[in-house]
């Protein structure tokens, strides 16, 4: 029909599609170290999700360390190489490749959105096998990450969709928060260590376990088995 909306997916990478959160705290726990500066790893959890940038300047308020431009720069790039090591530790989650096989047989659009910088992201990208076409958006290609909304934009417009009609799948705050800046439908996953009450005050429509989960319940965010009316 001309003029027909469509759905399309928009999948935040770490915690979400990936069970990659906690190397990812232990990488961001060792560039910290390198920099003398100590931190407990829950309160590097808590940040997950949000932008490098805004991550690293969150972290070091909490310190009482002042935030330099050249600190913040050293600290992404160490975090980048202090989590190449540990990427072999990454698995997927349960039902990550079933659901996006699932939207492709559906005809679903779905695209990957990242806080991460692409160097740091590509080897999550590598193991999840993200096909050829399927747009990616890391931080290195928008002015802000979350919580902003800019990486959720990107993705719908590279979809080819309003961003309204898009359903945002994350697993921190901070996706679901950018995601309603966004004006896009949120989803929540437990996957990545954030409470279920958490994601939902932050703006959750639903929240499930994992991508299994998920792939049990499409139809509760509008995705129809081939040949429904």
């Amino acid at each position: 029909m001309a003029g027909m909306r469509r759905t399309v997916f928009v999948f935040d990478l770490d915690g979400t599609l990936v069970d990659s959160v906690y190397q990812h705290v232990l990488a961001w726990q060792e560039a910290l170290e390198r920099e003398e500066i100590q931190l407990s790893v829950w309160r590097i959890h808590r940040r997950m999700g949000m932008s490098g940038g805004l991550f690293v300047g969150a972290l070091l308020r909490e310190t009482g360390q002042p935030v330099d431009a050249g600190l913040v720069a050293r600290l992404q790039q160490t975090h980048a190489e202090a989590y190449r090591r540990r990427a072999g530790q990454a698995r997927l989650l349960p039902g990550s490749r079933e659901l996006l096989a699932r939207l492709t047989e559906a005809e679903v659009p779905w695209a990957v959105a990242t806080s991460g910088l692409m160097a740091a992201a590509q080897p999550t990208l590598e193991l999840l096998e993200v096909p050829p076409g399927v747009p990616v958006v890391t931080r290195d290609q928008v002015p802000h990450a979350k919580p902003d909304p800019d990486l959720f934009l990107v993705a719908a417009e590279r979809l080819g969709a309003d961003v309204a009609d898009a359903v945002v799948v994350g697993d921190s705050v901070w996706d679901l928060l950018a995601a309603r800046r966004a004006r896009a439908l949120g989803v929540g996953l437990l996957s990545g260590g954030y409470g279920r009450e958490e994601l939902e005050r932050a703006g959750a429509y639903r929240v499930y376990e994992d991508p299994a989960d998920l792939l049990l319940h499409l139809d509760e965010v509008g995705v129809r088995d081939p040949g429904d009316a």
